[in-house]
């Protein structure tokens, strides 16, 4: 009986030095992306086949509210890699000090270049809002249309939580400048709300609540190929498209440094590629055109540098512009009630990357 119980000490002795023995990734990204329907459980399994570790991927919000949890944590994150910030985000994001630079050489297929030394991409698209073919026939075809021709109802994301949000204010402020205020100012009848993140306002999308929602020229994609329903589409807008590109990058006083570099090459690896764009609706970083369903073809802007002459209109401090904004459209606001009042102020400089319109 001594023999059997110290045979059974040693076996769970032993199971227990393994079981430590087994490296923990934490990975902090937005909560669509470790959804049952996103990218996130196909991701860690695929990638916990090839890294012997545990991956945790954390949702914290959506991107912008990412960011939040990193400033209030600094120094004391548990976090090894942070993935979901944005280009409008970096700047920000880099004077944290949380964040190591890589020494990646990038074979990246973007409609632009790509030099940054800390963030690397990982999909990425154009803002648009969508609307259901079945429910409009006059489709507007720019932001003054949208505005002051017409009364359809439209859900958009805050910008101090949300990444399309802040996405929105920025796409305005670079095709319009000075009179972004004035496009405001007539999108204020149309907003049925302001939600926290995307998820929300799609959600209300679909239920029928909007007839169009802040979303991507990718998401029809989702119902063509989910759903074999084409009646949803991409507005596309006269002014161009904004882009949006989605990055990682690992924190640099991470104790698993290594661990860290491997998932950064496998997210830039044709398995983790091929994942996204029927998981996050978004464009791979690398070249899949054989792979990549007919959907996302169409429609896809063609890319328009803005010159520097608009760019400088562009404010270092998101409050500078987003409380004009709340004035604007606070009357929907305080009646609908459905927006985050206890968001964190994002400070955002976007002048580190190129800001593109896409026509």
């Amino acid at each position: 009986m001594k023999k059997l119980i110290f045979t059974l000490f040693l076996l769970l002795s032993t199971s227990s030095f393994c079981l430590s023995e087994v490296k923990t990734l934490k990975v902090y990204t937005y909560d669509s992306f470790v959804s049952d329907w996103g990218p996130g459980p196909s991701i860690e399994k695929a990638f916990e086949k090839i890294c012997d570790c545990d991956l945790q991927l954390i949702g914290a919000g959506d991107g912008a509210a990412l960011l939040a949890k990193l400033l209030l944590e600094g120094e004391l994150t548990e976090a090894d890699v942070v993935l979901g910030l944005d280009t409008n985000l970096i700047s920000r994001a880099k004077e944290t000090g949380l964040f190591a630079k890589h020494s990646k050489t990038l074979d990246l297929n973007l409609p632009i270049a790509w030099d940054d030394d800390t963030f690397i991409p990982f999909d990425w698209g154009y803002f648009a809002f969508v609307y259901n073919a079945k429910n409009i026939s006059n489709v507007p075809n720019n932001f003054k249309e949208l505005a002051n021709q017409s009364n359809l109802k439209i859900v958009i994301q805050d910008p101090r939580s949300s990444t399309p949000g802040l996405g929105l204010l920025m796409w305005i402020k670079a095709a319009y400048g000075d009179e972004s205020n004035k496009i405001w100012k007539g999108l204020a009848p149309n907003i049925l709300t302001v939600t926290k993140g995307w998820s929300e306002a799609y959600g209300l999308f679909m239920d029928g609540e909007a007839d169009l929602v802040l979303s991507y020229t990718t998401s029809p994609a989702y119902h063509m190929i989910a759903e074999n329903d084409s009646s949803k589409k991409a507005a596309i807008f006269d002014e161009g498209h904004y882009m949006q590109i989605e990055v990682a990058a690992k924190i640099s006083n991470t104790d698993q440094t290594e661990l860290a570099d491997k998932f950064l090459d496998f997210m830039l690896s044709e398995k983790f590629q091929t994942i996204i764009p029927t998981t996050n609706w978004m464009y791979p970083v690398i070249n899949l055109d054989t792979k990549l369903d007919k959907a996302f073809l169409s429609p896809k802007p063609k890319n328009k540098r803005l010159k520097a002459s608009k760019v400088r209109t562009i404010p270092l401090r998101l409050g500078i512009w987003y409380a004009p904004l709340m004035i604007t459209i606070s009357p929907v606001i305080v009646q609908t009630r459905t927006v985050s009042r206890s968001g964190p102020s994002i400070a955002t400089n976007p002048s580190s990357v190129p800001l593109e319109l896409c026509d």
